[in-house]
């Protein structure tokens, strides 16, 4: 199949997942993740309509971006490590992984010298696995005034990634308890949350049914990325 029938492909899903619980195409943003693929493939995205795309590695992206359209929108939705802050903030409208009031904190001060307001989610490790990074339910509660007290850094939701199982059912659970921590935050510190970032290749149709916002998908568009050349 090729990029434009696998985009395709994909769109079908998320309508057809948004209609089973009432929403709308309109609802939910597809991030084509770009990771490891060239150009001239996210090229081919681009002119079947694409127009958002991730990445996850500020080096890779620092090289590519500038080669393509600059009407382009791009997300990191990798970790970020805070040597890279200042080299990501121009390039990524929306920042998914900010995983700890140290990265905030981080995030918040570079951008005051760079003149930046970064749109951020906060990461929560839902299933509280100790090879995730983020925040646990517990811990977002307990951090949230110092989050929300960072003038330069704008919180507009929350993302997850669930632990790897066979089924993507198997997901459901932890998309159906990132928007409850959503909604209960919404009211404990009465704010919006608006965005919810879940879903992946081999589950995006079930974050959609769970009321996601944003759905990450780069296998089921690029195909599978290719090999790093080793060291």
């Amino acid at each position: 199949m090729s990029v434009p029938e696998n985009l395709e492909r994909v769109r079908e899903k998320m309508v057809q997942a948004g209609a089973k619980t009432g929403r709308s195409a309109n609802d939910v943003e597809l991030v084509a993740i770009t990771k490891t693929h060239p150009s001239e493939k996210v090229r081919e995205a681009v002119d079947a309509g694409q127009m958002l795309f991730g990445e996850s590695r500020v080096q890779e992206a620092r090289a590519k971006i500038p080669e393509l359209p600059s009407n382009l929108r791009w997300h990191f939705v990798g970790h970020l490590q805070k040597n890279k802050i200042r080299h990501a903030l121009p390039l990524f409208e929306l920042f998914h992984g900010v995983d700890s009031l140290a990265l905030a904190q981080e995030l918040n001060r570079i951008a005051a010298e760079e003149g930046r307001h970064p749109c951020v989610l906060l990461e929560i490790n839902v299933a509280e696995e100790g090879s995730k990074f983020g925040f646990t339910a517990e811990a977002v509660r307990a951090e949230m005034e110092a989050l929300l007290a960072l003038p330069r850094v704008s919180i507009e939701g929350l993302m997850c990634i669930p632990p790897i199982a066979q089924e993507p059912e198997a997901s459901r659970k932890c998309f159906a308890e990132l928007r409850e921590l959503r909604d209960s935050l919404e009211k404990e510190f009465d704010l919006r949350l608006p965005r919810l970032s879940m879903g992946m290749t081999q589950d995006f149709w079930i974050a959609v049914e769970e009321g996601a916002t944003l759905v990450r998908v780069g296998t089921a568009i690029f195909g599978d990325r290719p090999k790093r050349p080793k060291d």
